[in-house]
């Protein structure tokens, strides 16, 4: 087994690190910023695809993940459960194709004006700061290092093989301009006592979500692509809680527990692949859109695999 940087501290980074520790690997995480202040952290945590692509490797790597998540729910420790909720459909041929990795789902009723049709099924949902953490934690007991810098460019560590797992940061470091960030903007408030999560990405007043994490909710959202500002917008923010008390009456005047701004790295495809530059083997996994958490075991699995080429 050989030595291995894994560049990126967010989810996807973390969870390739603590696959390749977990296959022998000598594993260092290097990344200039902890993984509380990563766009990862920023995520409802709800398994859901978003903004990736392509289908039918999205597909795969979510249905690895789910199987994995299956397992740590059973720990409550990982911040990972599994919760019932809908996603509504406002157009008459949504687009279904992540169904087949949900095989328990059902049509739902009782649905809000202009609603034409949706899914009730049951999904996890990640509490990212406890699971972030647990990450962690994982990894140092597998052995993973961890170093505070920011890399310019791969060939500058000492590894021969370096995973560029950085989100946004990884277009700089391998000369990608497909990738853009696409702003989103959350605002959490006290959980009233709901359990129900609800997607509403087809809102014509904006994307709504509503993810209940214990004792807060995660609401959403922006998808501002090509906006960068990490303040969060009081004008955003009330426009959000307009959409979510008009479909969550209950959260109406829940107070607001904290705020925040991510960038989720998106380009027209997740890029896993390997490739030979500088004298270092070097493996790409980013561009995963607002779907790092959902496909994050699946494409650590791939890089698992194409280490071993």
């Amino acid at each position: 087994m050989g030595d291995i940087a894994v560049v990126g501290g967010g989810v996807i980074g973390l969870t390739c690190a603590l696959r390749l520790a977990g296959e022998g690997h000598r594993v260092e995480v290097v990344s200039a910023t902890g993984p509380a202040d990563t766009v990862s952290a920023v995520a409802g945590g709800l398994w859901f695809p978003y903004r990736a692509a392509p289908a039918d490797a999205v597909l795969r790597w979510g249905q690895v993940s789910l199987r994995r998540f299956a397992e740590l729910a059973r720990d409550p420790a990982t911040g990972v459960a599994w919760r019932e909720g809908v996603v509504l459909h406002r157009t008459p041929d949504p687009d279904l194709s992540w169904t087949a990795a949900v095989p328990d789902h059902r049509p739902a009723t009782d649905l809000p004006p202009g609603v034409l049709s949706g899914l009730v099924c049951t999904l996890p949902v990640v509490t990212m700061p406890t699971y972030l953490a647990w990450l962690v934690q994982r990894c140092a007991s597998a052995g993973v290092s961890f170093r505070s810098h920011e890399v310019a460019r791969p060939a500058e560590l000492p590894q021969d093989t370096v995973v560029v797992a950085a989100g946004l940061r990884s277009g700089d470091l391998l000369g990608d301009d497909t990738l853009v960030p696409v702003r989103g903007q959350v605002v959490r408030l006290a959980n009233p006592g709901l359990t129900r999560w609800l997607v509403d990405d087809d809102n014509p007043a904006g994307l709504t979500y509503v993810i209940p994490r214990g004792d807060n909710v995660v609401c959403g959202g922006t998808a501002d692509e090509g906006a960068t500002d990490l303040t969060p917008s009081p004008e955003v923010e009330h426009a959000i809680l307009a959409r979510v008390h008009a479909l969550v009456p209950s959260l109406a005047g829940a107070p607001v527990v904290s705020r925040a701004v991510g960038l989720r790295p998106v380009r027209p495809a997740v890029r896993v692949d390997r490739v030979e530059r500088d004298g270092k083997v070097v493996i790409s996994c980013y561009g995963h859109g607002g779907s790092g958490v959902t496909l994050s075991w699946g494409c650590a699995e791939d890089v698992v695999r194409l280490t071993g080429l």
